[in-house]
């Protein structure tokens, strides 16, 4: 039985990951909780095939907990503060906080040699992409913000893990996630809440420019892991061999903040009330544009399973039947 040590499960995307998981394969799981960050128990699933140990990942494993995890087949890390405007507001600590848990979990996997370490991370290293670019794997990297900093000493920190110590290491960077369960602080979250109570929203950018995003329902990522798990994509590309390998997990659903807001009223059948905000005074360390290039991924056979539209109408209803 493949046993797999998943982190973040509490957390957006690796609960739906784990429910995705649960679905698709006959893996366990063993997942790290902390219940000190935005994790909550309510997101984790009741099953037998899930094991939750309470665990702040910035520390490392005991002893006693090392014995828990043995057999450890995948390690797929999720775990991570995430939050712009928290990084912003509390730089050192929460680079601090993802740092340690990056160590933690290569330190271990440097002990326990598993098959794989996948570290999930974000098209936001790469920094605001220009109009009409779409970032590459192995782009440049530079962050606007300690929050897409931290997640790029993340992937350095992987790499080198890979480079000195073999650490089997696949990365791959995704665009904005949204679904169920999201919490309140994120983009998406504050519009439906904010259209739906017949507020005015935020639109951050000019008649001439409004910033975009590329949007990925959350269990689009986790199918995405699964194919690059099932067709043994974790190792480098020939080409590529002094590097790890690494995948971008995108859709080619780009949207601009105001017409998102349209679509969200649209679904709520609501008029849109919005008043448009100078991007950089309201927002520093933010960026206009993300956008990554999902054609390696794709030239493999991996496809989107669930269309944007479809998947967020079932997010939008999803916030209104639980009152956010």
């Amino acid at each position: 039985m493949t046993k797999v040590l998943l982190t973040g499960a509490s957390g957006f995307i690796g609960s739906h990951a784990l429910e995705y998981f649960l679905e698709k394969t006959d893996w366990e799981f063993i997942c790290p909780a902390s219940w000190k960050h935005k994790g909550t128990p309510e997101r984790m699933p009741h099953n037998r095939r899930v094991e939750v140990i309470t665990h702040d990942l910035i520390v490392p494993f005991t002893e006693k907990t090392k014995q828990r995890l043995k057999g450890i087949d995948y390690i797929i890390n999720f775990a991570s503060e995430s939050h712009v405007d928290r990084s912003i507001e509390e730089p050192a600590t929460f680079i601090q906080n993802n740092i340690n848990l990056i160590l933690t979990l290569l330190e271990f996997a440097r002990e326990v040699k598993p098959q794989l370490f996948v570290q999930v991370s974000t098209d936001e290293v790469y920094g605001s992409a220009p109009d009409n670019v779409r970032f590459k794997e192995w782009s440049s990297i530079l962050p606007s913000n300690p929050y897409a900093a931290s997640k790029a000493a993340q992937e350095a920190i992987a790499i080198s893990y890979w480079r000195t110590y073999g650490v089997p290491l696949v990365i791959t960077n995704t665009v904005n996630n949204f679904g169920e369960m999201q919490d309140e602080e994120k983009y998406l979250a504050k519009l439906i809440r904010a259209i739906k109570n017949d507020q005015t929203v935020t639109v951050h950018g000019s008649k001439d420019y409004i910033g975009g995003r590329f949007y990925l329902y959350v269990k689009n990522h986790a199918s995405a892991i699964k194919h690059i798990i099932d067709n043994d994509l974790y190792h480098p590309y020939k080409e590529e061999r002094d590097f790890p390998a690494k995948y971008n997990i995108t859709s080619d659903d780009e949207v601009d903040n105001l017409t998102m807001a349209q679509m969200i009223a649209d679904i709520l059948g609501k008029e849109l009330k919005y008043e448009l905000t100078d991007f950089h005074q309201t927002r520093p360390g933010h960026d206009r544009r993300y956008a990554l290039d999902g054609a390696k991924l794709q030239e493999t056979g991996w496809q989107l399973e669930y269309p944007l539209k479809e998947s967020l109408e079932k997010y939008v209803h999803s916030c209104c039947n639980t009152n956010k």
